[in-house]
């Protein structure tokens, strides 16, 4: 199923995301930047109304801060959804156009906004492209940069990769019991990086897959691929910045269609590893990396 043409994914993939690498949004209103505030450093996220999935996010915060411990450091939401949820209870977000106006309007020039997303798609080129727009804008920021997300080259993969397998898998699975990462999936081009991943999991663990909820590659190819093995147990862990609706239900929960009720049916145990990535400091240093080039352009 998943066979050498799969080489050609590697190469497709990167040549999607490499008109990215200008690290996008740079604005110079005349020849020399104006004096203000800044760099003020920006994460977004898609978010989520799980309190538990906070833990992901209060450790991304204290890890920015150890490292930029001068530096005004605001949050955003990409999802309206998640944001009106907490909004009814009490807690209101801004959206990244929101926030980046906040900023503007309080006197800061520069900016870096971190992509906190998995892969560059949809919503990473909407914040990309809307943060250029207010880069250009006349009278407001110098410089607005957006720092790369998580899984955007091929050195990243494998890191991620080696860190499931190292840090985030418990240290009692078994060579031949299986490792599924669950993946969100999405309409946008960059949705062949998770086919790449697998290839790459596969190459480094014959029992290591990757599936997502809403792309490629399927959970029914996972399962078919686990059965034909003859895999008896699995650990299932969320590729997702936090371990939230989707880990706790589509991947974990009780409901028929949960991959560990799929996996149970067919005769394999299934252990949830409910913990977001960015629980985890080795995650979190990759992320760091990104956002500290991006760092340098605005200093």
């Amino acid at each position: 199923m998943f066979h050498r043409a799969q080489h050609l994914l590697l190469i497709l993939t990167f040549m999607l995301i490499t008109p990215l690498a200008c690290w996008a949004g740079e604005a110079a209103h005349g020849p020399q930047a104006k004096a203000g505030k800044g760099p003020a450093i920006l994460l977004v996220t898609f978010g989520t109304s799980v309190p538990s999935g906070q833990a992901a996010f209060v450790n991304i915060e204290q890890q920015v801060k150890k490292a930029y411990p001068n530096t005004e450091i605001r949050w955003a939401y990409t999802s309206q959804i998640i944001r009106k949820k907490l909004a009814k209870q009490g807690t209101v977000l801004d959206s990244p156009e929101i926030a980046l106006a906040k900023l503007m309007d309080q006197g800061y020039t520069r900016v870096v906004m971190q992509s906190l997303h998995m892969i560059p798609g949809a919503e990473f080129h909407e914040i990309y492209t809307n943060g250029k727009l207010f880069g250009q804008m006349a009278g407001g920021f110098d410089k607005v940069m957006v720092a790369y997300p998580l899984l955007s080259s091929d050195e990243a993969m494998e890191k991620t990769l080696q860190i499931v397998a190292t840090t985030i898998v418990p240290k009692e699975r078994q060579a031949n019991e299986a490792v599924v990462l669950m993946g969100h999936g999405t309409h946008h081009p960059s949705d062949a990086i998770y086919s790449a991943l697998m290839l790459k999991a596969q190459k480094m663990d014959a029992n290591m897959y990757v599936g997502t909820v809403e792309g490629h590659p399927s959970f029914d190819e996972v399962k078919e691929a686990l059965v034909k093995k003859g895999i008896k147990k699995a650990y299932l862990v969320p590729l997702m910045t936090v371990a939230g609706d989707h880990a706790m239900n589509d991947m974990a929960g009780d409901e028929p269609d949960s991959w560990k009720s799929q996996l149970t049916k067919a005769g394999i145990e299934s252990v949830p590893v409910l913990k977001g990535l960015a629980e985890f400091d080795p995650i979190v240093d990759l992320w760091l990396e990104n956002l500290k080039t991006a760092m340098q352009h605005v200093q």
